[in-house]
């Protein structure tokens, strides 16, 4: 029970909410629920028109945005690529939809264009320390003061973030466990990678810098999210928890 509540304290609060959200979506209103289901089931459970509807927000007294957005999908035979040749005057002859709303529908309409536009780039993977060295050394490896970092990696080990957590001074910073572990968590991230880096060009780790690791470790192995490497970087080189056998 005790390790139950304390995974519950990492936990966003959006998603401790999930019960009392499916709980009680019988009872909310036709055009608020397709937001909810968003939240609940993720934006991939949403029909188009749902999605349409989310972006008009609220029809009106006889049309509900859920309606409204099967109207609008029909006129244009649920084509979204009809959708997006239209303008903004095109959208305001439905009921229902006065300029704003036309000009929502018809940004993120061009928003998808571009995405599909965009050339899809790999994520980093890592699959050794010098990759993490590699990945930080430009500019870390210089700086006067010391930062805290963390990279996040999903299960092939591909860069899902890369997060600074702390800045500090010359001699140390600061590593909350809570906001690491949080952030890990809305990543949905299955192990991370601590760094930071000393000034001194000292590459030992302090006796801070040993517990600080056993500390994360030990929520990491409880979370399943576990600690991969904790990286020290200086100026020429770097130390590797893992690569020493002390993760």
């Amino acid at each position: 029970m005790a390790d139950f509540l304390f995974l519950r304290s990492y936990l966003p609060k959006n998603y401790l909410l999930m019960e009392n959200l499916t709980t009680g979506i019988k009872t909310w209103a036709e055009e608020d629920r397709p937001r909810e289901k968003l939240l609940l089931k993720g934006k991939n459970a949403l029909t188009d028109t749902e999605l349409l509807a989310i972006l008009i927000g609220s029809g009106s007294v006889k049309d509900s945005a859920l309606s409204l957005s099967k109207r609008i999908l029909a006129h244009y035979e649920n084509n979204l690529n009809e959708m997006g040749r239209v303008g903004v005057k095109d959208l305001e002859k439905f009921k229902g939809i006065g300029e704003v709303k036309a000009i929502t529908i018809i940004a993120a309409l061009e928003l998808g264009r571009r995405r599909h536009q965009t050339d899809i780039k790999e994520k980093a993977r890592i699959t050794c320390s010098k990759d993490v060295y590699q990945h930080f050394a430009t500019y870390m490896a210089d700086l006067q003061h010391e930062e805290f970092w963390v990279l996040y990696l999903n299960r092939a080990n591909r860069v899902l973030a890369r997060e600074q957590i702390s800045i500090g001074g010359v001699a140390g910073t600061v590593a909350d466990s809570k906001l690491i572990y949080k952030r890990a968590v809305e990543l949905l991230s299955c192990s991370i990678i601590l760094i930071h880096n000393h000034p001194s060009g000292n590459l030992s780790p302090s006796e801070a810098d040993i517990q600080l690791t056993a500390k994360m470790s030990g929520i990491g192995n409880l979370m399943d999210i576990p600690v991969s490497d904790h990286l020290i970087i200086t100026e020429k080189s770097y130390y590797s928890f893992a690569d020493n056998g002390r993760i």
